[in-house]
């Protein structure tokens, strides 16, 4: 997160306006769209995670994350734990995550290199 700040900074200086803040960032990351998939063209152990989802439906990354780290095998996990990097951080914010499942994917986070944000 601190590079993207950094960038965000740097290009606005060189247009010759303000950064925007921290919180304005972090804002806009929350909802931000990111990637979507078709659950019928993810992995078995990912489908089978995203149990009550139909093979047509379409589903953004973060809600891939969340079922894969909560109600996922090992296989499902894996695969959650590749996603892109704002799939996994907007994940990290939902509610509902069961104890050790956000345990696993804060050391995802923390693994690849993606700042939490929380204090």
């Amino acid at each position: 997160m601190s590079r993207i700040l950094e960038m965000v900074a740097d290009r606005c200086r060189r247009n010759g306006i303000a950064p925007p803040a921290r919180a304005t960032v972090y804002k806009l990351l929350r909802s931000a769209a990111g990637n979507h998939y078709r659950v019928g063209d993810l992995p078995g152990p990912v489908q089978a995670a995203l149990y009550n989802l139909e093979a047509d439906s379409i589903v953004p990354g973060r809600q891939v994350a969340f079922y894969c780290f909560n109600y996922g095998d090992l296989a499902a996990m894996s695969f959650a734990a590749g996603l892109p990097w704002l799939a996994l951080w907007q994940a990290s914010r939902l509610p509902g995550h069961r104890r050790r499942s956000l345990g696993l994917l804060r050391a995802v986070l923390r693994a690849r290199g993606i700042e939490d944000g929380r204090a």
